[in-house]
């Protein structure tokens, strides 16, 4: 963990470091600019994620879907003065695959293990008239994958502070690596390797009362280019023929959803949400989630939760040999099946008023201060058979 902190003073004193020398008439101190920063966070998160079925897609909808997952990220949010403030995220995930390991048909391949690294750069800044806007840039690469996005959003609070309405937009630009099932090289099965992706959110959020309130979003999702995965494989009901899953070069996603909070006394708050999803390719899914957090004292609180979701089929899914070899698009990634899933799970999270801790920071008068930790546990269970576990673990920090 301290190699991330001093990771993160890294990045706050290059940052400053590099305004001073654009602007000369200022003492060329990294601390000089530290001191003129407001109270700012970091974030350090922690999780391991294992899941375990019989439905690999890679195998066409028959095989192992074991699957171990590492993921590290750190985030830095500095508040240069009342009305703007910078932002760093990033951070890897490193992965362990059973699944993807049957590309080549033979134990240990390039594809048993991968790691995906990230990061982003964002930048806000709070206008007249409550108003807010932003805008961030970043990437991310792993061994078949890389991605460029861009992203920008408005917003703006009622004088009073009950009502705000939000608008973002979204891009991101990836390319593929075409890395198909062994016995299928040699043949071309894609027309691009490129994926595009963009999206527009609106949100409103209303304060009825002391204890109610309510947030509605709608988004839409436009995707063009190569949206099957290479190395997805496919039999057909002739019982011999297998392809490259086939997807269309066109898709369109639209979900609606609704929370509702309700504070019930000083030691119960309740928070619900619901989605309605409609996409292009046939499919209609339903979303309800309840969280329950419970203040045990001051400074220590659990939250309780459960998430359930339906959805129905993909209208060119078919499992194993059932693909007819007549269908002009034919995936069997029970992704794309009809199912119900649950996911159920607790967390807990201590903040002491005063903080956890805190250290100096080196060259500077500012004070870190480790303000609040999280940990949470996660089960999740389908119709497909598909079970997953997830623990993660949340430090907050400010200075």
């Amino acid at each position: 963990m301290r190699y991330l902190i001093l990771f993160a003073l890294v990045v706050l004193g290059t940052g400053s470091l590099a305004q001073s020398q654009n602007n000369p008439t200022k003492r060329d101190t990294a601390s000089f600019k530290i001191e003129q920063i407001l109270e700012s966070d970091i974030s350090i998160l922690f999780s391991y994620y294992s899941q375990d079925g019989n439905n690999s897609p890679v195998t066409g909808g028959i095989g192992t879907e074991k699957l171990a997952d590492y993921t590290s990220k750190i985030i830095v949010n500095l508040v240069l003065d009342e009305k703007q403030s910078v932002s760093f995220d990033g951070g890897f995930d490193y992965y362990t695959s059973a699944s993807t390991d049957n590309i080549d048909r033979f134990v240990s391949s390039a594809s048993s293990s991968d790691m995906r690294v990230h990061g982003n750069l964002g930048y806000s800044r709070k206008a007249a008239n409550d108003l807010s806007y932003g805008i961030k840039v970043g990437g991310s690469g792993e061994y078949d994958y890389s991605s460029i996005q861009f992203s920008g959003y408005v917003s703006k609070v009622s004088a009073n502070g009950n009502r705000s309405y939000g608008l973002s937009a979204q891009a991101f630009l990836d390319k593929w690596s075409l890395i198909y099932p062994q016995e299928l090289r040699g043949q071309n099965w894609a027309d691009t390797d490129l994926r595009r992706s963009y999206s527009a959110s609106g949100s409103f959020t209303q304060v009825l009362n002391k204890r109610m309130q309510i947030g509605l979003t709608a988004d839409i999702v436009k995707q063009t280019g190569l949206l099957s995965t290479p190395f997805h494989r496919v039999y057909f009901d002739d019982l011999s023929t297998v392809r490259v899953e086939k997807l269309p070069s066109e898709r369109l996603k639209i979900p609606v959803g609704m929370r509702f909070n309700y504070y019930v006394n000083d030691y119960l708050l309740l928070r619900t949400y619901y989605r309605y999803y409609w996409d292009n390719w046939g499919v209609t899914a339903h979303t309800a989630q309840i969280e329950l957090p419970v203040k045990i004292n001051r400074f220590f609180s659990v939250y309780p939760f459960y998430r359930f979701h339906t959805q129905s089929v993909a209208e060119y899914f078919a499992p194993y040999q059932v693909s007819s070899l007549n269908s002009e698009f034919y995936t069997s990634d029970y992704d794309l099946s009809k199912l119900t899933s649950h996911d159920y799970g607790i967390g807990v999270r201590y903040s002491p008023a005063s903080g956890i801790g805190s250290m100096k920071l080196p060259a500077t008068n500012r004070i870190l201060t480790f303000k609040e930790i999280n940990l949470k546990y996660g089960h999740y269970t389908r119709s497909t058979g598909l079970v997953s576990n997830i623990i993660s673990l949340g430090m907050n920090f400010t200075f």
